[in-house]
C-alpha cells in the first residue's frame, strides 16, 4: 500500500510540475500594445524632432523633464534614434495612447489646442490648432490602426494550421511532438488514417494557438519566436528544433499575416 502511494505521489509531482512550467511559458509571453512600430518610427516619431516657430522641439523638454512621455536623448552629433532607442520612445508613446481613439489619448491632446479638443494647458504650448494638422493627423493614424484585429479563424485553418502538418527535412512534423507532449501548445490528435483535422479540431486548435499569440504583433508571439532561429530573433531553445531560419520564410511570413490580421 505504502508503494501505491508513493508511486501515485511521485506522478503526481510530476504532473503537476508539467503544469507550473505550462502556466509559466504562458504568463511569459510579451504582451506587447499592438500599435504598429514600423508606422511609429516612420511617421509618428519625427514629429518629435520637427522645430516649429516659437516652441521648443519635443525632444528639448521630453528628453530632460521627468513627464509621463519621456523621450530618449539624442546621442551626440545624431539627429535621430537608433533603434533600440526608438523602441523605448514607442513604449513610453504606446502608454499614453488609448488604442484605436485618438481623441481619448493623451499624446495627441496634450499639444492640441482647447478649442480643438485638446487639453486646457500643456508646459510645451500648443502645437496644432485644430484636428486637421498633417501631424496631429498622422498620430492620430497611428492610434487608430492601433486597435487589435481578431484573429481570424478561417485564415488560421486554410493557411496556418497546415503548417503544422508539415514535413521537413531532419524534424519531425508539428503534430507528431504538439499531440503528445504537454506544453502549452497542444494540438489535437488527428483520427486513424485521417491527414487533417475536423472542424471541431480545427476550433480547439485554433484557441490554442491565439493563447501564444499577441494579435497585431508577430515578434511578441510565442507561436512564431519558439521555431525561428535565434539569430534572427527567435527564443534560444525549441525542443523540437528551429524551422525557420529567417523572418523571411514563407511560413513565418504566413503565420505574421495572420497574426497582423493580412488576408
Amino acid at each position: 500500500m505504502t508503494r501505491i502511494l508513493e508511486v501515485k505521489n511521485r506522478s503526481y509531482d510530476s504532473r503537476a510540475m508539467t503544469l507550473a512550467t505550462s502556466l509559466l511559458v504562458l504568463a511569459l509571453v510579451p504582451q506587447a500594445p499592438a500599435l504598429d512600430f514600423g508606422t511609429f518610427r516612420a511617421r509618428v516619431e519625427p514629429v518629435f524632432l520637427k522645430k516649429r516657430p516659437g516652441h521648443a522641439r519635443c525632444v528639448v523638454c521630453h528628453a530632460r523633464a521627468t513627464t509621463p512621455f519621456r523621450l530618449q536623448p539624442l546621442s551626440p552629433g545624431s539627429s535621430s534614434w537608433n533603434e533600440a532607442e526608438s523602441r523605448k520612445n514607442f513604449e513610453a508613446a504606446a502608454r499614453l495612447v488609448v488604442e484605436g481613439d485618438p481623441r481619448s489619448s493623451r499624446l495627441l491632446t496634450m499639444a492640441l489646442a482647447e478649442d480643438a479638443g485638446g487639453t486646457s494647458f500643456h508646459p510645451g504650448g500648443k502645437h496644432w490648432e485644430s484636428q486637421s494638422d498633417p501631424e496631429w493627423q498622422a498620430l492620430a493614424d497611428w492610434a487608430r490602426a492601433g486597435a487589435p484585429a481578431a484573429l481570424d479563424y478561417g485564415e488560421f485553418r486554410s493557411r496556418v494550421e497546415p503548417i503544422f502538418l508539415q514535413k521537413r527535412p531532419g524534424l519531425a512534423r508539428c503534430v507528431v511532438c504538439h499531440t503528445r507532449a504537454t506544453t502549452p501548445f497542444r494540438l489535437q490528435i488527428l483520427s486513424p488514417g485521417s491527414s487533417s483535422w475536423t472542424e471541431e479540431e480545427s476550433r480547439l486548435n485554433f484557441e490554442a494557438a491565439a493563447r501564444l499569440v499577441a494579435p497585431g504583433d508577430p515578434l511578441s508571439s510565442l507561436l512564431l519566436l519558439m521555431p525561428l532561429a535565434y539569430d534572427a530573433g527567435g527564443t534560444s531553445f525549441h525542443p523540437g528544433g528551429k524551422h525557420w531560419e529567417s523572418k523571411d520564410d514563407p511560413e513565418w511570413q504566413r503565420l505574421a499575416d495572420w497574426v497582423r490580421g493580412r488576408k
